[in-house]
């Protein structure tokens, strides 16, 4: 048997295990906000125990926590160092968004059903906390003179930009590894991603009863003029095309809106969150300083209305560095070999932690766990699942890299 033989046959005799490990990753909920998650980092730590991991518990500082908008977040890191070389950095993130509505199954019951698991987190990316853990451990097994070492990166806050994760464990240097890849689906590798700008807008009226309605300013009306130029902005921006494989066009979306007091009150104040996506070959700051005089613009328009803009999230895109090609190169020959098609290396219109290991010099990738799409996976919508046998591919395909990059 070679190698990559002993690897597939050790993660085939384990995978019940690895299953019964993301389930219980899946049980312990991480709806981020609130962002309550360093109970789940307690018990990530208390699982790896079994396998004989020691995870270092990080936690961020609850001042810097709480001026973030979330609770709690203990960021884990777990060192395993075979000899001299390069070490390899492995980052999932655990934190997910609230589960919501339209569920048919329990989000947090990790339920198998037809050979997928189903849970908040089972495909983005809990997954791979199983996919990295159990590839190192198959790694292990072999018993082969290894250079340098694997680290585990799991953090808490990938839905609220990565700071206090990835970002805080590289400002604080607590770690620098050479290489790292990050969660990720299985039938692509992915060499680049989206940038990412969130906005608070709040618009300013002035309330009154809405049987002298002229005795006020109607915030929502303002509101609504600013919504109609930005929206008229998203359908400029499908003329704007990216020259990465796999991304295709700039895009903004209004997640959230609210205000108003009652139905007989002409509302005083309404804000929205907008979230504008960039492809690698924007200007983040452009991008900002144009979004804002589109804004500011539509409410000139609206005598006596005032706004406030809050910039929420400045992500930057991920652009690929030089160094990531041992990385591209052994994940695209395991993985063609494990499921039997060529694996692409392309962008995606995600983003990711991965930029933030990228912008401080280290070489990264995006590759893990997951189905051909998001759509597939159900990622951020009800009844999030992932297919058990792209567990086990991908597992044995991360298996396989590191044992290229650290012999």
């Amino acid at each position: 048997m070679t190698d990559y033989d002993k690897l597939d046959a050790w993660i085939d005799a384990h995978f019940d295990e690895e299953v019964r490990f993301l389930q219980e990753l899946i049980r312990v909920p991480t709806d981020t906000p609130p962002g309550n998650n360093a109970p789940h980092a307690e018990r990530t730590a208390q699982l790896l125990q079994g396998f004989g991991f020691e995870a270092e518990q990080h936690p961020v500082p609850q001042a810097e926590v709480q001026a973030y908008g979330l609770q709690s977040i203990t960021n884990l890191i777990v060192r395993r160092r075979y000899g001299e070389g390069r070490t390899i950095a492995l980052n999932a993130h655990g934190d997910v968004v609230p589960p919501g509505e339209g569920w048919t199954r329990d989000p947090y019951a990790g339920e198998i059903v037809d050979g997928k698991i189903y849970g908040r987190a089972a495909a983005v990316s809990k997954c791979d906390f199983a996919t990295f853990s159990f590839a190192v451990r198959a790694l292990e097994s072999l018993q082969a003179e290894l250079k340098g070492g694997v680290e585990l990166h799991f953090t808490y806050d990938e839905e609220f930009g990565g700071e206090m994760g990835p970002g805080w464990l590289l400002r604080n240097k607590l770690t620098r590894p050479d290489l790292m890849i990050a969660a990720g689906f299985s039938y692509e590798v992915v060499t680049a991603h989206n940038g990412c700008l969130q906005m608070e807008v709040t618009v300013h009226g002035k309330m009154a009863h809405a049987a002298v309605p002229d005795t006020g300013v109607d915030a929502l009306q303002g509101a609504v003029q600013i919504l109609n130029s930005l929206y008229a902005q998203n359908r400029l921006y499908k003329e704007i095309t990216s020259k990465v494989p796999g991304i295709n066009h700039p895009y903004l979306n209004v997640g959230r809106i609210e205000g108003g007091t009652n139905t007989n009150v002409v509302p005083g104040k309404v804000s929205f969150k907008l979230d504008r996506r960039m492809i690698p070959e924007e200007n983040p700051v452009e991008v900002e300083a144009a979004i804002r005089r589109v804004i500011a613009d539509a409410a000139a328009l609206c005598p006596g209305i005032t706004v406030e803009i809050k910039r929420l999230l400045l992500a930057n895109s991920m652009k690929p560095l030089p160094g990531n090609k041992p990385l591209v190169d052994a994940i695209q020959k395991h993985g063609e070999q494990v499921f039997g098609e060529p694996i692409p290396a392309m962008g995606t219109p995600l983003y990711t932690d991965v930029r933030l290991y990228v912008e401080a010099g280290i070489p990264g990738v995006i590759y893990g766990a997951g189905p051909r799409t998001v759509l597939e996976s159900h990622a951020k919508r009800a009844d999030e699942r992932l297919d058990l046998q792209d567990l086990r591919s991908a597992t044995k395909v991360i298996a396989r890299t590191l044992r290229d990059l650290l012999t």
